[in-house]
């Protein structure tokens, strides 16, 4: 009931009217029966405008957290995500990729859609990563197609890090069902699991137009963060090592000088070559 609610009466008007959501392919939702909905994840507001554009309920998975902080703050939390249609998952335990995926089979089972995000976490610069083979193993093992979906725009609204971005009007776009019923009785075969899972991403891909890098998201994160963090501390010896030597400091802008000289235009030669016929 809240997340009837919260679509058609508290929050979900209000999105429509300020972003004006642009839906393509919404044709290809069942109106009935269970579908992964299979999405990109370029930002925490993805799972707002995803289920927005539907007349049916979608349900994702969101980290424990936001059920089981203590006080006040923690009991209107865990009622919001839980009427908004998220189940918690523990994603620092070390069942936590099942406890998602027994979540997602119950979901499934009741005949709902249930949302997930292949990546595994939000892109951090807003390319495609390498999906995670639990959707394939969630396909075959529920037999329900996967829809493709592609959410573009919410990076803008809402970029990483920040919790609000610039104004515009985020497109959600839904492929055609995909069908892997050829592989049914193969969940165990982890070659087939990377197939239908890579087949899966191309689909996101081809929807959203990103750029596809073959890394998981959370290893390309912690790169990009170690690479950041080792210039910034090269930077600060660079001026830490000119601050305690001034003669250093001194050779660089001589340097630095001599550079920018050779790099100079030569003096006007049509003026030098008059005064010295001029002479002779």
């Amino acid at each position: 009931m809240f997340y009837w609610f919260l679509k058609w009466v508290a929050i979900g008007p209000l999105l429509r009217i300020i972003f004006r959501p642009v839906v393509e392919g919404e044709e290809h939702v069942p109106e009935d029966g269970p579908a992964i909905m299979a999405s990109n994840h370029l930002s925490y507001a993805d799972w707002l405008f995803l289920p927005l554009t539907l007349s049916r309920r979608v349900t994702f998975v969101a980290k424990a957290e936001y059920f089981t902080s203590p006080g006040i703050k923690g009991w209107f939390q865990k009622k919001f995500f839980s009427g908004a249609g998220q189940v918690p998952i523990d994603r620092g335990s070390a069942s936590a990729a099942e406890g998602a995926l027994s979540s997602a089979r119950r979901i499934l089972e009741g005949g709902d859609l249930f949302g997930i995000y292949p990546e595994g976490t939000r892109s951090h610069d807003g390319r495609l990563y390498r999906g995670r083979t639990g959707v394939a193993r969630l396909a075959l093992e529920t037999k329900a197609p996967v829809i493709p979906v592609a959410v573009v725009g919410t990076d803008v609204v809402a970029p990483p890090g920040k919790k609000f971005g610039t104004l515009t009007r985020p497109v959600v776009r839904f492929g055609k069902p995909l069908d892997f019923s050829r592989y049914f009785g193969l969940e165990n075969d982890r070659y087939i699991l990377r197939a239908i899972t890579d087949e899966i991403m191309y689909e996101i891909m081809r929807l959203s137009g990103q750029e596809y890098v073959d890394m998981y998201a959370g290893r390309a994160k912690e790169a990009a963060t170690k690479a950041a963090k080792e210039a910034k501390e090269a930077a600060k010896r660079r001026a830490e090592a000119l601050a305690r030597d001034p003669a250093q400091q001194a050779e660089d802008v001589v340097v630095e000088r001599a550079a920018a000289a050779e790099q100079a235009p030569p003096a006007d030669a049509g003026a030098a070559d008059a005064e010295q016929k001029k002479a002779s």
